[in-house]
């Protein structure tokens, strides 16, 4: 079982083991208490920008909240399908969970950077790093998940695997 799983899933289920639990536990907090969870360490640049740059009110700060709680719930449920996709070892040779993964990446990537760019607008430097922190883990993830077709051996065929040994005699040459 060990060797059929790539780097790159070894990889993902790392990146899973931090995304699913800390991003589940922002949403639990938005939920239990939309503006309260909006202003929690993980979602601060963003509660910073809607309220001062967007200058929303307490009912538009809450369906923010609700937005990020989405796309965080959204994120978390792909990484999810792909942890099942990868379980079974005909499916993950199949490569089913490189879609749900791919789209994990990219739509995690995107809101860790958004949420860089935004506590450093802020000043909240704390959020950055967190931010900063979550996007190179999904970016390394990315990139492994990109480059790593290219670094599998090329296929050998068949008739130039054959030793030199076994080839016919020149019987010019004998």
């Amino acid at each position: 079982m060990i060797g059929t799983w790539r780097i790159s899933d070894y990889n993902a289920v790392l990146v899973a083991g931090y995304l699913v639990p800390a991003w589940v536990m922002s949403v639990l907090q938005i939920v239990e208490s939309p503006i309260r969870g909006l202003y929690d360490r993980s979602n601060i640049a963003f509660g910073v920008f809607f309220s001062d740059e967007m200058q929303l009110a307490a009912l538009g700060m809450a369906r923010a909240a609700w937005g990020l709680a989405v796309v965080r719930l959204t994120v978390a449920a792909f990484v999810l399908v792909f942890l099942l996709q990868i379980a079974s070892k005909r499916r993950r040779l199949a490569g089913a969970g490189d879609e749900p993964l791919a789209i994990a990446l990219t739509l995690g990537g995107l809101f860790s950077f958004a949420g860089m760019m935004l506590a450093a607008r802020a000043g909240e430097g704390a959020a950055m790093q967190l931010h900063a922190t979550e996007s190179l883990l999904l970016l390394g993830a990315a990139i492994l998940v990109l480059a790593e077709p290219w670094m599998r051996p090329a296929p050998v065929r068949a008739d130039a695997a054959q030793p030199a040994a076994t080839a016919p005699a020149d019987p010019v040459h004998a």
